[in-house]
Protein backbone atom coordinates (compact mmCIF):
# COMPACT_ATOMS: atom_id res chain seq x y z
CA UNK A 1 0.00 0.00 0.00
CA UNK A 2 2.83 2.35 0.91
CA UNK A 3 4.69 1.52 -2.33
CA UNK A 4 1.53 2.09 -4.41
CA UNK A 5 0.91 5.44 -2.70
CA UNK A 6 4.54 6.45 -3.20
CA UNK A 7 4.31 5.58 -6.91
CA UNK A 8 1.13 7.64 -7.21
CA UNK A 9 2.85 10.59 -5.54
CA UNK A 10 5.83 10.24 -7.90
CA UNK A 11 3.47 9.97 -10.89
CA UNK A 12 1.53 13.04 -9.76
CA UNK A 13 4.76 14.94 -9.20
CA UNK A 14 6.00 14.08 -12.70
CA UNK A 15 2.68 15.17 -14.23
CA UNK A 16 2.83 18.46 -12.35
CA UNK A 17 6.41 19.01 -13.49
CA UNK A 18 5.42 18.14 -17.06
CA UNK A 19 2.51 20.56 -16.96
CA UNK A 20 4.70 23.25 -15.40
CA UNK A 21 7.37 22.81 -18.08
CA UNK A 22 4.71 22.92 -20.79
CA UNK A 23 3.34 26.12 -19.25
CA UNK A 24 6.81 27.67 -19.10
CA UNK A 25 7.49 26.65 -22.70
CA UNK A 26 4.20 28.17 -23.84
CA UNK A 27 4.54 31.43 -21.89
CA UNK A 28 8.10 31.97 -23.09
CA UNK A 29 6.91 32.44 -26.67
CA UNK A 30 6.88 36.14 -27.55
CA UNK A 31 3.60 36.23 -29.46
CA UNK A 32 0.32 38.14 -29.42
CA UNK A 33 -3.16 36.65 -29.05
CA UNK A 34 -5.01 36.23 -32.35
CA UNK A 35 -6.76 39.40 -33.50
CA UNK A 36 -4.44 41.87 -31.76
CA UNK A 37 -1.50 43.86 -33.12
CA UNK A 38 1.30 46.10 -31.89
CA UNK A 39 1.47 49.70 -33.06
CA UNK A 40 4.91 50.84 -34.23
CA UNK A 41 6.13 54.43 -34.28
CA UNK A 42 5.14 54.67 -37.97
CA UNK A 43 1.69 53.20 -37.22
CA UNK A 44 1.15 55.67 -34.39
CA UNK A 45 2.30 58.61 -36.51
CA UNK A 46 -0.12 57.67 -39.31
CA UNK A 47 -2.92 57.12 -36.79
CA UNK A 48 -2.29 60.52 -35.23
CA UNK A 49 -2.47 62.20 -38.66
CA UNK A 50 -5.75 60.46 -39.50
CA UNK A 51 -7.34 61.25 -36.13
CA UNK A 52 -6.34 64.92 -36.31
CA UNK A 53 -7.92 65.31 -39.77
CA UNK A 54 -11.13 63.54 -38.73
CA UNK A 55 -11.34 65.64 -35.57
CA UNK A 56 -10.87 68.84 -37.58
CA UNK A 57 -13.80 68.02 -39.90
CA UNK A 58 -16.07 66.87 -37.08
CA UNK A 59 -15.43 70.12 -35.22
CA UNK A 60 -16.12 72.14 -38.38
CA UNK A 61 -19.58 70.55 -38.31
CA UNK A 62 -20.07 71.70 -34.71
CA UNK A 63 -19.41 68.45 -32.84
CA UNK A 64 -17.73 68.43 -29.43
CA UNK A 65 -15.47 65.84 -27.85
CA UNK A 66 -16.48 63.18 -25.33
CA UNK A 67 -14.48 60.33 -23.85
CA UNK A 68 -16.03 57.33 -22.10
CA UNK A 69 -14.31 54.43 -20.27
CA UNK A 70 -13.21 51.26 -22.04
CA UNK A 71 -15.22 49.22 -19.52
CA UNK A 72 -18.98 49.40 -18.89
CA UNK A 73 -21.52 47.24 -17.08
CA UNK A 74 -22.47 44.42 -19.45
CA UNK A 75 -26.19 45.15 -19.19
CA UNK A 76 -25.51 48.81 -20.05
CA UNK A 77 -23.85 47.81 -23.33
CA UNK A 78 -26.81 45.59 -24.13
CA UNK A 79 -27.25 42.67 -26.53
CA UNK A 80 -26.87 44.36 -29.90
CA UNK A 81 -23.98 42.53 -31.54
CA UNK A 82 -24.83 40.49 -34.65
CA UNK A 83 -25.22 36.71 -34.31
CA UNK A 84 -25.25 36.82 -30.50
CA UNK A 85 -27.95 35.85 -28.04
CA UNK A 86 -26.02 36.00 -24.76
CA UNK A 87 -24.98 39.31 -23.16
CA UNK A 88 -21.33 38.36 -22.68
CA UNK A 89 -20.87 36.39 -25.90
CA UNK A 90 -19.11 38.53 -28.48
CA UNK A 91 -17.64 40.84 -25.87
CA UNK A 92 -14.79 40.44 -23.39
CA UNK A 93 -16.47 40.18 -19.99
CA UNK A 94 -15.57 39.49 -16.38
CA UNK A 95 -17.13 39.77 -12.92
CA UNK A 96 -16.00 42.33 -10.35
CA UNK A 97 -15.83 41.86 -6.58
CA UNK A 98 -19.58 42.54 -6.32
CA UNK A 99 -20.27 39.70 -8.79
CA UNK A 100 -21.51 42.22 -11.35
CA UNK A 101 -20.66 41.63 -15.00
CA UNK A 102 -18.37 44.16 -16.68
CA UNK A 103 -17.38 44.23 -20.36
CA UNK A 104 -14.93 45.94 -22.66
CA UNK A 105 -16.95 48.20 -24.96
CA UNK A 106 -17.68 46.68 -28.37
CA UNK A 107 -18.50 50.05 -29.97
CA UNK A 108 -18.67 53.75 -29.02
CA UNK A 109 -22.44 54.18 -29.42
CA UNK A 110 -23.71 52.12 -26.49
CA UNK A 111 -21.50 54.06 -24.00
CA UNK A 112 -22.77 57.31 -25.54
CA UNK A 113 -26.35 56.21 -24.88
CA UNK A 114 -25.50 55.62 -21.22
CA UNK A 115 -23.78 59.02 -20.96
CA UNK A 116 -26.65 60.91 -22.61
CA UNK A 117 -29.25 59.21 -20.40
CA UNK A 118 -27.27 60.06 -17.26
CA UNK A 119 -26.68 63.70 -18.26
CA UNK A 120 -29.74 64.40 -20.39
CA UNK A 121 -31.00 67.43 -18.47
CA UNK A 122 -27.71 69.35 -18.75
CA UNK A 123 -26.91 68.61 -22.40
CA UNK A 124 -27.82 70.93 -25.31
CA UNK A 125 -30.51 69.50 -27.58
CA UNK A 126 -29.76 68.36 -30.17
CA UNK A 127 -26.43 67.18 -28.75
CA UNK A 128 -23.51 66.80 -31.17
CA UNK A 129 -20.82 64.48 -29.85
CA UNK A 130 -17.68 62.87 -31.25
CA UNK A 131 -15.56 60.14 -29.67
CA UNK A 132 -12.55 58.12 -30.73
CA UNK A 133 -10.94 55.11 -29.11
CA UNK A 134 -10.33 51.38 -29.05
CA UNK A 135 -13.22 48.94 -29.14
CA UNK A 136 -13.11 45.19 -28.58
CA UNK A 137 -14.93 42.22 -30.12
CA UNK A 138 -14.60 38.68 -28.77
CA UNK A 139 -15.03 37.02 -32.13
CA UNK A 140 -13.09 34.90 -34.57
CA UNK A 141 -10.11 36.81 -35.94
CA UNK A 142 -9.46 36.84 -39.68
CA UNK A 143 -7.42 38.75 -42.25
CA UNK A 144 -8.23 42.43 -41.75
CA UNK A 145 -10.62 41.57 -38.92
CA UNK A 146 -9.25 42.37 -35.48
CA UNK A 147 -10.54 41.86 -31.96
CA UNK A 148 -9.25 45.31 -30.99
CA UNK A 149 -9.62 48.19 -33.41
CA UNK A 150 -9.83 51.97 -33.47
CA UNK A 151 -13.04 53.84 -34.27
CA UNK A 152 -13.95 57.52 -34.60
CA UNK A 153 -17.66 58.26 -34.13
CA UNK A 154 -19.95 61.28 -34.36
CA UNK A 155 -23.62 61.40 -33.35
CA UNK A 156 -26.44 63.94 -33.30
CA UNK A 157 -28.70 63.05 -30.38
CA UNK A 158 -32.32 64.02 -29.71
CA UNK A 159 -33.57 64.98 -33.17
CA UNK A 160 -36.02 63.39 -35.60
CA UNK A 161 -35.13 65.86 -38.35
CA UNK A 162 -34.07 63.98 -41.47
CA UNK A 163 -31.62 66.81 -42.23
CA UNK A 164 -29.42 65.42 -39.47
CA UNK A 165 -29.13 62.10 -41.34
CA UNK A 166 -28.20 63.92 -44.55
CA UNK A 167 -25.63 66.02 -42.71
CA UNK A 168 -24.00 62.90 -41.26
CA UNK A 169 -23.57 61.58 -44.82
CA UNK A 170 -22.13 64.93 -45.95
CA UNK A 171 -19.67 64.95 -43.07
CA UNK A 172 -18.57 61.40 -43.87
CA UNK A 173 -17.86 62.48 -47.46
CA UNK A 174 -15.98 65.63 -46.44
CA UNK A 175 -13.89 63.67 -43.96
CA UNK A 176 -12.81 61.05 -46.49
CA UNK A 177 -11.90 63.68 -49.07
CA UNK A 178 -9.86 65.66 -46.54
CA UNK A 179 -8.04 62.41 -45.79
CA UNK A 180 -6.92 62.38 -49.42
CA UNK A 181 -9.57 60.27 -51.14
CA UNK A 182 -11.23 61.41 -54.34
CA UNK A 183 -14.98 61.22 -54.84
CA UNK A 184 -14.56 58.18 -57.10
CA UNK A 185 -12.43 56.35 -54.51
CA UNK A 186 -15.42 55.57 -52.27
CA UNK A 187 -19.20 55.22 -52.19
CA UNK A 188 -21.72 55.72 -49.38
CA UNK A 189 -24.33 52.97 -49.76
CA UNK A 190 -27.59 53.86 -48.01
CA UNK A 191 -30.80 52.05 -47.11
CA UNK A 192 -33.49 52.35 -44.46
CA UNK A 193 -34.36 49.79 -41.78
CA UNK A 194 -38.03 50.70 -42.18
CA UNK A 195 -37.89 49.64 -45.83
CA UNK A 196 -36.43 46.31 -44.75
CA UNK A 197 -39.17 45.94 -42.14
CA UNK A 198 -41.70 46.68 -44.88
CA UNK A 199 -40.11 43.97 -47.03
CA UNK A 200 -40.53 41.48 -44.19
CA UNK A 201 -44.18 42.46 -43.88
CA UNK A 202 -44.77 41.81 -47.58
CA UNK A 203 -43.41 38.25 -47.31
CA UNK A 204 -45.59 37.52 -44.28
CA UNK A 205 -43.20 37.90 -41.33
CA UNK A 206 -44.81 39.42 -38.24
CA UNK A 207 -42.28 41.76 -36.59
CA UNK A 208 -43.72 41.12 -33.13
CA UNK A 209 -44.20 37.36 -33.26
CA UNK A 210 -41.31 36.48 -35.56
CA UNK A 211 -38.76 39.11 -34.56
CA UNK A 212 -35.85 36.67 -34.18
CA UNK A 213 -36.58 35.12 -37.58
CA UNK A 214 -36.58 38.61 -39.09
CA UNK A 215 -33.22 39.42 -37.45
CA UNK A 216 -31.78 36.17 -38.80
CA UNK A 217 -32.97 37.16 -42.28
CA UNK A 218 -31.37 40.60 -41.92
CA UNK A 219 -28.08 39.01 -40.87
CA UNK A 220 -28.26 36.72 -43.89
CA UNK A 221 -28.66 39.70 -46.23
CA UNK A 222 -25.73 41.38 -44.47
CA UNK A 223 -23.50 38.49 -45.63
CA UNK A 224 -24.06 39.21 -49.35
CA UNK A 225 -20.58 40.65 -49.94
CA UNK A 226 -19.02 37.72 -48.09
CA UNK A 227 -20.99 34.71 -49.37
CA UNK A 228 -22.79 35.95 -52.49
CA UNK A 229 -26.45 35.31 -53.35
CA UNK A 230 -26.06 31.55 -53.07
CA UNK A 231 -24.74 31.82 -49.52
CA UNK A 232 -27.46 34.31 -48.59
CA UNK A 233 -30.11 31.93 -49.97
CA UNK A 234 -28.78 29.14 -47.74
CA UNK A 235 -28.82 31.41 -44.67
CA UNK A 236 -32.37 32.50 -45.47
CA UNK A 237 -33.34 28.84 -45.68
CA UNK A 238 -32.21 25.94 -43.47
CA UNK A 239 -28.68 27.20 -42.94
CA UNK A 240 -25.14 27.16 -44.30
CA UNK A 241 -22.23 24.77 -43.74
CA UNK A 242 -18.85 26.43 -44.24
CA UNK A 243 -15.54 24.83 -45.26
CA UNK A 244 -14.42 24.43 -41.65
CA UNK A 245 -17.48 22.30 -40.88
CA UNK A 246 -19.27 24.97 -38.83
CA UNK A 247 -23.00 25.13 -39.47
CA UNK A 248 -24.88 28.44 -39.24
CA UNK A 249 -28.58 27.98 -38.65
CA UNK A 250 -30.77 29.83 -41.15
CA UNK A 251 -34.04 31.79 -40.96
CA UNK A 252 -36.11 28.82 -42.22
CA UNK A 253 -37.97 30.88 -44.83
CA UNK A 254 -39.77 29.14 -47.69
CA UNK A 255 -38.64 29.30 -51.33
CA UNK A 256 -41.12 32.03 -52.28
CA UNK A 257 -39.98 34.25 -49.41
CA UNK A 258 -36.32 33.65 -50.24
CA UNK A 259 -36.86 34.53 -53.92
CA UNK A 260 -38.68 37.71 -52.93
CA UNK A 261 -35.74 38.82 -50.75
CA UNK A 262 -33.12 37.92 -53.38
CA UNK A 263 -35.05 39.90 -56.00
CA UNK A 264 -35.20 42.85 -53.61
CA UNK A 265 -31.46 42.97 -52.89
CA UNK A 266 -30.76 42.82 -56.65
CA UNK A 267 -32.35 46.25 -57.15
CA UNK A 268 -29.09 48.01 -56.25
CA UNK A 269 -27.85 47.87 -59.85
CA UNK A 270 -30.39 50.53 -60.86
CA UNK A 271 -30.03 54.32 -60.64
CA UNK A 272 -31.00 55.92 -57.32
CA UNK A 273 -34.26 57.28 -58.77
CA UNK A 274 -35.19 53.92 -60.28
CA UNK A 275 -34.37 52.11 -57.01
CA UNK A 276 -36.68 54.47 -55.11
CA UNK A 277 -39.49 53.78 -57.62
CA UNK A 278 -38.94 50.03 -57.17
CA UNK A 279 -39.00 50.41 -53.38
CA UNK A 280 -42.39 52.15 -53.58
CA UNK A 281 -43.78 49.24 -55.60
CA UNK A 282 -42.40 46.53 -53.30
CA UNK A 283 -43.55 48.02 -49.96
CA UNK A 284 -46.69 49.80 -51.21
CA UNK A 285 -48.87 47.84 -48.77
CA UNK A 286 -46.64 48.56 -45.75
CA UNK A 287 -47.07 51.97 -44.05
CA UNK A 288 -43.75 51.55 -42.26
CA UNK A 289 -41.98 50.58 -45.46
CA UNK A 290 -43.43 53.57 -47.32
CA UNK A 291 -42.25 55.87 -44.52
CA UNK A 292 -38.73 54.51 -44.97
CA UNK A 293 -38.80 55.06 -48.75
CA UNK A 294 -39.96 58.67 -48.26
CA UNK A 295 -37.07 59.25 -45.84
CA UNK A 296 -34.56 57.89 -48.37
CA UNK A 297 -36.08 60.09 -51.08
CA UNK A 298 -35.84 63.19 -48.88
CA UNK A 299 -32.22 62.44 -47.94
CA UNK A 300 -31.35 61.96 -51.61
CA UNK A 301 -32.88 65.34 -52.49
CA UNK A 302 -30.96 67.10 -49.69
CA UNK A 303 -27.70 65.51 -50.80
CA UNK A 304 -28.40 66.38 -54.43
CA UNK A 305 -29.09 70.04 -53.62
CA UNK A 306 -25.82 70.31 -51.67
CA UNK A 307 -23.73 68.59 -54.34
CA UNK A 308 -23.17 65.19 -52.70
CA UNK A 309 -25.52 63.02 -54.78
CA UNK A 310 -22.76 61.32 -56.79
CA UNK A 311 -21.17 60.06 -53.57
CA UNK A 312 -24.36 58.20 -52.61
CA UNK A 313 -25.78 54.89 -53.85
CA UNK A 314 -29.15 53.56 -52.65
CA UNK A 315 -28.47 49.87 -52.01
CA UNK A 316 -31.19 47.47 -50.74
CA UNK A 317 -28.56 44.97 -49.53
CA UNK A 318 -27.28 47.34 -46.82
CA UNK A 319 -28.51 46.05 -43.46
CA UNK A 320 -25.87 46.90 -40.79
CA UNK A 321 -25.33 44.05 -38.36
CA UNK A 322 -25.91 45.94 -35.13
CA UNK A 323 -29.43 45.44 -33.89
CA UNK A 324 -30.27 48.92 -32.64
CA UNK A 325 -30.75 50.72 -35.99
CA UNK A 326 -34.31 51.87 -36.77
CA UNK A 327 -34.13 54.27 -39.75
CA UNK A 328 -31.41 55.36 -42.18
CA UNK A 329 -28.50 52.91 -42.40
CA UNK A 330 -25.37 53.27 -44.50
CA UNK A 331 -22.02 51.65 -45.27
CA UNK A 332 -18.95 53.42 -46.66
CA UNK A 333 -16.99 51.31 -49.12
CA UNK A 334 -13.70 51.90 -50.85
CA UNK A 335 -13.82 51.65 -54.63
CA UNK A 336 -11.06 51.07 -57.15
CA UNK A 337 -10.88 51.32 -60.92
CA UNK A 338 -13.16 52.53 -63.68
CA UNK A 339 -15.71 49.81 -63.02
CA UNK A 340 -15.90 50.76 -59.32
CA UNK A 341 -15.19 47.22 -58.19
CA UNK A 342 -15.16 46.83 -54.39
CA UNK A 343 -11.70 46.05 -53.04
CA UNK A 344 -11.15 46.59 -49.34
CA UNK A 345 -14.82 46.87 -48.41
CA UNK A 346 -16.42 48.81 -45.59
CA UNK A 347 -14.37 51.55 -43.93
CA UNK A 348 -17.26 52.98 -41.94
CA UNK A 349 -20.99 53.13 -41.49
CA UNK A 350 -23.81 54.28 -39.31
CA UNK A 351 -27.44 55.22 -39.21
CA UNK A 352 -30.40 56.23 -37.07
CA UNK A 353 -31.34 54.59 -33.79
CA UNK A 354 -34.38 55.39 -31.65
CA UNK A 355 -34.48 52.98 -28.71
CA UNK A 356 -30.90 52.75 -27.46
CA UNK A 357 -31.07 55.71 -25.07
CA UNK A 358 -34.70 55.03 -24.13
CA UNK A 359 -33.58 51.85 -22.32
CA UNK A 360 -32.35 54.12 -19.51
CA UNK A 361 -35.02 56.83 -19.29
CA UNK A 362 -38.66 57.32 -20.33
CA UNK A 363 -39.54 58.80 -23.69
CA UNK A 364 -38.25 58.21 -27.20
CA UNK A 365 -34.84 59.82 -27.75
CA UNK A 366 -33.76 59.44 -31.37
CA UNK A 367 -30.25 59.90 -32.72
CA UNK A 368 -28.24 59.43 -35.88
CA UNK A 369 -24.53 58.82 -36.22
CA UNK A 370 -21.42 57.81 -38.08
CA UNK A 371 -18.61 55.42 -37.16
CA UNK A 372 -15.34 55.46 -39.11
CA UNK A 373 -12.95 52.53 -38.80
CA UNK A 374 -9.59 54.27 -38.39
CA UNK A 375 -7.62 51.04 -38.79
CA UNK A 376 -9.49 50.22 -42.01
CA UNK A 377 -9.04 53.78 -43.31
CA UNK A 378 -5.27 53.56 -42.81
CA UNK A 379 -5.26 50.32 -44.82
CA UNK A 380 -7.41 51.99 -47.49
CA UNK A 381 -5.10 55.01 -47.77
CA UNK A 382 -2.12 52.69 -48.14
CA UNK A 383 -4.06 50.85 -50.86
CA UNK A 384 -4.64 54.15 -52.68
CA UNK A 385 -1.02 55.28 -52.15
CA UNK A 386 -2.31 58.26 -50.16
CA UNK A 387 -0.28 57.56 -47.04
CA UNK A 388 3.49 57.50 -46.82
CA UNK A 389 5.43 55.44 -44.31
CA UNK A 390 8.15 58.00 -43.78
CA UNK A 391 9.25 57.95 -40.18
CA UNK A 392 9.55 60.97 -37.96
CA UNK A 393 12.98 62.62 -37.86
CA UNK A 394 14.83 61.21 -34.88
CA UNK A 395 16.64 63.03 -32.08
CA UNK A 396 20.02 64.72 -32.26
CA UNK A 397 22.44 62.17 -30.77
CA UNK A 398 25.38 63.23 -28.61
CA UNK A 399 28.14 60.67 -29.09
CA UNK A 400 29.94 59.62 -25.90
CA UNK A 401 33.72 59.31 -26.29
CA UNK A 402 34.65 59.58 -22.59
CA UNK A 403 32.96 57.91 -19.66
CA UNK A 404 34.40 59.75 -16.63
CA UNK A 405 32.00 61.70 -14.46
CA UNK A 406 33.25 65.10 -15.62
CA UNK A 407 32.76 64.23 -19.30
CA UNK A 408 29.34 62.64 -18.72
CA UNK A 409 28.22 65.72 -16.77
CA UNK A 410 29.29 67.92 -19.66
CA UNK A 411 27.37 65.77 -22.17
CA UNK A 412 24.28 66.09 -19.98
CA UNK A 413 24.65 69.88 -19.85
CA UNK A 414 24.80 69.94 -23.66
CA UNK A 415 21.70 67.80 -24.11
CA UNK A 416 19.81 69.90 -21.54
CA UNK A 417 20.75 73.02 -23.51
CA UNK A 418 19.39 71.44 -26.70
CA UNK A 419 16.11 70.46 -25.02
CA UNK A 420 15.74 73.92 -23.51
CA UNK A 421 15.78 75.23 -27.08
CA UNK A 422 13.02 72.73 -28.08
CA UNK A 423 15.46 70.48 -29.95
CA UNK A 424 14.78 66.77 -29.58
CA UNK A 425 18.02 65.22 -28.33
CA UNK A 426 19.58 62.37 -26.40
CA UNK A 427 22.95 61.34 -25.00
CA UNK A 428 24.03 57.86 -26.09
CA UNK A 429 23.64 55.67 -22.98
CA UNK A 430 25.07 52.43 -24.34
CA UNK A 431 28.64 51.15 -24.02
CA UNK A 432 29.60 50.77 -27.71
CA UNK A 433 32.47 52.40 -29.61
CA UNK A 434 32.21 55.37 -31.98
CA UNK A 435 31.46 53.27 -35.08
CA UNK A 436 28.58 51.49 -33.36
CA UNK A 437 27.25 54.79 -32.01
CA UNK A 438 27.17 56.23 -35.53
CA UNK A 439 25.22 53.18 -36.71
CA UNK A 440 22.84 53.69 -33.79
CA UNK A 441 22.31 57.34 -34.78
CA UNK A 442 21.53 56.30 -38.36
CA UNK A 443 19.04 53.71 -37.18
CA UNK A 444 17.38 56.34 -34.97
CA UNK A 445 17.06 58.60 -38.05
CA UNK A 446 19.07 61.28 -36.25
CA UNK A 447 19.49 64.43 -38.40
CA UNK A 448 22.97 64.94 -36.98
CA UNK A 449 25.34 63.84 -34.23
CA UNK A 450 27.43 65.91 -31.84
CA UNK A 451 30.96 64.67 -31.20
CA UNK A 452 33.15 66.01 -28.41
CA UNK A 453 36.30 64.40 -27.09
CA UNK A 454 38.74 65.68 -24.48
CA UNK A 455 40.48 68.05 -26.94
CA UNK A 456 37.18 69.62 -28.06
CA UNK A 457 36.05 69.95 -24.46
CA UNK A 458 39.22 71.86 -23.54
CA UNK A 459 38.72 74.22 -26.49
CA UNK A 460 34.94 74.42 -25.88
CA UNK A 461 34.17 73.21 -29.40
CA UNK A 462 32.00 70.44 -30.84
CA UNK A 463 32.02 68.55 -34.12
CA UNK A 464 28.58 68.37 -35.74
CA UNK A 465 28.02 65.76 -38.43
CA UNK A 466 25.02 66.12 -40.73
CA UNK A 467 24.08 62.47 -41.34
CA UNK A 468 21.69 63.04 -44.23
CA UNK A 469 24.14 65.27 -46.08
CA UNK A 470 26.95 62.83 -45.33
CA UNK A 471 24.92 60.00 -46.82
CA UNK A 472 24.28 62.04 -49.97
CA UNK A 473 27.95 63.01 -50.38
CA UNK A 474 29.10 59.43 -49.84
CA UNK A 475 27.91 58.64 -53.36
CA UNK A 476 30.22 61.31 -54.82
CA UNK A 477 33.44 60.43 -52.93
CA UNK A 478 34.69 56.89 -53.56
CA UNK A 479 38.23 57.19 -52.11
CA UNK A 480 38.51 56.44 -48.35
CA UNK A 481 41.56 58.70 -47.92
CA UNK A 482 39.77 61.64 -49.53
CA UNK A 483 36.70 60.93 -47.38
CA UNK A 484 38.76 61.04 -44.17
CA UNK A 485 40.58 64.20 -45.18
CA UNK A 486 37.54 66.17 -46.32
CA UNK A 487 35.18 64.98 -43.56
CA UNK A 488 32.12 65.89 -45.69
CA UNK A 489 29.05 67.27 -43.93
CA UNK A 490 31.01 67.72 -40.70
CA UNK A 491 31.91 71.07 -39.18
CA UNK A 492 33.51 72.19 -35.93
CA UNK A 493 31.97 75.13 -34.08
CA UNK A 494 32.25 76.75 -30.67
CA UNK A 495 29.77 75.45 -28.09
CA UNK A 496 28.06 78.86 -28.15
CA UNK A 497 27.24 78.33 -31.84
CA UNK A 498 26.03 74.73 -31.45
CA UNK A 499 22.32 75.57 -31.12
CA UNK A 500 22.35 77.93 -34.10
CA UNK A 501 24.11 75.39 -36.35
CA UNK A 502 21.81 72.51 -35.39
CA UNK A 503 18.73 74.66 -35.99
CA UNK A 504 20.13 75.43 -39.46
CA UNK A 505 20.50 71.71 -40.18
CA UNK A 506 17.00 70.93 -38.88
CA UNK A 507 15.47 73.74 -40.94
CA UNK A 508 16.40 72.05 -44.22
CA UNK A 509 15.19 68.55 -43.24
Amino acid sequence: MTVRLTNEIRKTGKEKMKNTNAFKKETNKAKLPHGFSDQTAVDLLNTEKIINIIREIYELYGFEALETPHIEYTNVLGKFLPDQDRPNNGVFSFQDDDKKWLSLRYDLTAPLARYVAANFETLPKPYRSYRNGWVFRNEKAALGRFRQFLQFDADIVNTENITADAEICMMASDTLEHLGMKKDDYIIRINNRKVLDGLMETIGLDQTKEYQKQLTAFRAIDKLDKFGKEGVALLLGKGRLDKSGDFTKGANLDEVQIKHILDFISLGTETNSKTIDNFYQIVKNSPKGLEGVREIEEIQKLLSITGYENRIKIDPSVVRGLEYYTGLIFEIDLLKGKQNQLTIGSIGGGGRYSKLISRFRPGLITATGLSLGVSRIITALHHLNKLNNEQKIGPVVIVVLEHDLEALSHYQRMVTNLRNHAIRAEVYVGTSDLKAQMKYANKRRAPCVIIQGSLERRTQTVAIKDLAEGSRLSTTIQDNKTWREKRPAQITVHENQMIQEIKRILAIK
